[in-house]
C-alpha cells in the first residue's frame, strides 16, 4: 500500500473537502442572508409581516422535492427551519408568546417551528397568549389545540369565542411524558401536571398507584417548577423541563400511547396566503331545532370537501348553545369552501373563519 492510500490520508482528504465546502455554504449563507436583510426593509415600508406561513410552506416543500439525498427531508426542514428563523433576526427580531414557564411542550412547539433566533415569551395560560397577540405585545403565540389521544384543549377551544386572532400555521409535535422528582416513587405524595397530561398517561399512573395524587396546574412546566421546591414532589413533563430544573427522570415515556401527537396552532393577526394544500379552522353556532348541525355538514358534503375534525364546546353565554369547531381541507379563498362557508352561515347563529393555513405534514 502506498503512503498516500492509507486510512488516514484518505480521512485527511475528506476532511479537506468538507472543509472547503463549508467555505463555500459559508459565502453563500451571507449572500442568502444579505438578500433577507434586503426583504426586510421592503417589508418595512410595505408593513408586509416578517413571517409568511405561504412562504416558509413554498420553500420547504421546494427542497424537499429537489432532495436527492443522502439526508433525509427531516434533516433538511430542520436546517431550513433554523436557517430562516437566521432570516427573521436580520428582517426584524419576532416575538412569540407561548405556554410557559420554559420547558414546557408548547415551549418545545414553538421553539421548533420559529428556531433559536426569536424572542421567546412565557406566559402563564393560554387565554392570556390569544390577549398578547390580540393586544400586539407580541407578534405570534403558539397554544396546544389537540392530542392525538386526550382530544380538544378546553382552554384554546374556549379563548377562540373571545378573540378576533387567526390562525396562521398548525405544528405536530411528539410527545413523550416524564416522570420527574428527586425522590424514588415510593415517596412521591404528589404529581403535578396539567390535567391533559394525566388522561395522556392514565393506565401507568394506575399501574403505579400515582393517579390519586394527580395534581393539576397550569402548565407541564410550572408542575417541573413545584416538583424541584418542594419535598415529595414529582411532575409529569418533558425532558428539557428536567434539564432545566435539575429534576432527575424516575421514569421515561409513561404516555399509553407509543404515536402519542399534540397538534398546536400559530396564532398571529392575518391570514396565511393559499399554498394548495391547505386547511381552514371555523366555529359556528346552529339554530336551536332539530337537524341544524346536518345542514350545516350537508353544505360542506355537497361540495365535497373533507371535514378531518369537528368537535364542540358550550358557548357560556347562554345555556344549552354550543359552538362548533371544524377543520376543513382547503383554504378559504378556494371556490368551493368559499361557496360552502357562503351557504353555511345561512343555518348559523353565529360564524366565524378562525383562520387559514398550510397543513402540517409531518410530526417532529
Amino acid at each position: 500500500m502506498e503512503p498516500s492510500d492509507t486510512p488516514a490520508t484518505q480521512l485527511a482528504d475528506l476532511r479537506r473537502r468538507i472543509d472547503e465546502l463549508d467555505d463555500r455554504l459559508l459565502e453563500l449563507l451571507s449572500a442568502r442572508g444579505r438578500l433577507a436583510a434586503e426583504i426586510g426593509k421592503l417589508k418595512t415600508t410595505t408593513a408586509t409581516p416578517v413571517y409568511a406561513p405561504d412562504r416558509e410552506h413554498e420553500i420547504l416543500q421546494r427542497l424537499v422535492q429537489k432532495n436527492a439525498g443522502p439526508f433525509p427531508e427531516s434533516v433538511l426542514r430542520a436546517i431550513y427551519r433554523e436557517l430562516m428563523s437566521g432570516s427573521f433576526l436580520l428582517e426584524r427580531p419576532l416575538r412569540v408568546a407561548y405556554l410557559g414557564p420554559r420547558g414546557s411542550f408548547t415551549h418545545l412547539a414553538a421553539a421548533g417551528k420559529f428556531g433559536s433566533s426569536v424572542e421567546f415569551e412565557p406566559v402563564a395560560d393560554i387565554p392570556a397568549i390569544f390577549a398578547e397577540v390580540e393586544r400586539e405585545h407580541v407578534d405570534f403565540g403558539v397554544v396546544p389545540v389537540e392530542n392525538s389521544t386526550g382530544g380538544g384543549i378546553i382552554d384554546t377551544l374556549d379563548s377562540f369565542a373571545d378573540t378576533r386572532v387567526k390562525i396562521c400555521a398548525e405544528v405536530l409535535r411528539r410527545i413523550r411524558h416524564n416522570l420527574l422528582s428527586r425522590c424514588p416513587l415510593e415517596r412521591i405524595k404528589r404529581v403535578y401536571s396539567k390535567p391533559e397530561v394525566f388522561d395522556q398517561c392514565k393506565q401507568w399512573l394506575l399501574e403505579t398507584g400515582l393517579l390519586d395524587k394527580a395534581t393539576p396546574v397550569a402548565s407541564t412546566s410550572r408542575a417541573a417548577e413545584l416538583a424541584a421546591s418542594e419535598e415529595g414532589a414529582a411532575a409529569i413533563g418533558s425532558a428539557l423541563a428536567a434539564e432545566l430544573y435539575e429534576l432527575p427522570v424516575q421514569r421515561a415515556n409513561i404516555e399509553d400511547s407509543g404515536n402519542n401527537v399534540t397538534r398546536f396552532f400559530v396564532l398571529g393577526r392575518e391570514l396565511a396566503r393559499p399554498t394548495g394544500d391547505d386547511k381552514t379552522a371555523l366555529m359556528f353556532a346552529t339554530a336551536h331545532r332539530a337537524g341544524a348541525l346536518v345542514d350545516v355538514l350537508d353544505v360542506f358534503r355537497a361540495e365535497q370537501i373533507n371535514l378531518t375534525m369537528i368537535t364542540s364546546r358550550p358557548s357560556r353565554r347562554r345555556n344549552w348553545e354550543y359552538y362548533f369547531f371544524v377543520d376543513a381541507e382547503g383554504h378559504a379563498a378556494d371556490a368551493p369552501l368559499t361557496r360552502a362557508i357562503e351557504a353555511a352561515r345561512e343555518f348559523c347563529t353565529y360564524f366565524a373563519v378562525l383562520g387559514s393555513f398550510p397543513r402540517a405534514t409531518e410530526a417532529f
